[in-house]
This record gives structure tokens, C-alpha cells and sequence, in this order.
């Protein structure tokens, strides 16, 4: 597997992980008495989407800084 799929891959499962952390975020919030550091739990996996998102952000750019062709598609 190719380095950008595999970072891809990566990129969708911690955006499932983030949606999964929002919603027990809100559910835990929403007790009578919610511990507060729950909140901060979303954060985890909103940081890696930050460093994966912007790997998929400037990865076309380095290839094309590098020489190399650029990535495309096929469907």
C-alpha cells in the first residue's frame, strides 16, 4: 500500500474515532453532574486529524516540488 492511502486510511478512521468521541462527549455531558475532563477527550483524535490532514494537504504540492508527476486518480 502506498504511503498517501495508507495515511488516508489513517485520516478516516480518526475521523470515525472524533465523531464517536463528540457523541459520548455530549451524551456524558448532558448527566446531572458531568465530569468536566470528558470535554477534552475529542481533543486526542482531533490533533492526529490536524497532522493527517495536512500530510493530504501538502502531499500533492511535494511531489510537485520533488519533479515527480502528479498523483491522479483512476475510477
Amino acid at each position: 500500500m502506498e504511503r498517501e492511502q495508507v495515511v488516508r486510511q489513517i485520516h478516516r478512521w480518526l475521523a470515525i474515532a472524533f465523531t464517536v468521541t463528540v457523541i459520548v462527549t455530549f451524551v456524558a455531558l448532558a448527566q446531572e453532574e458531568p465530569a468536566v475532563w470528558v470535554s477534552y477527550v475529542p481533543l486526542l483524535p482531533l490533533t492526529l486529524l490536524l497532522f493527517t490532514g495536512l500530510s493530504l494537504f501538502v502531499l500533492p504540492y511535494a511531489t510537485e516540488w520533488r519533479g515527480g508527476r502528479a498523483i491522479t486518480r483512476e475510477r
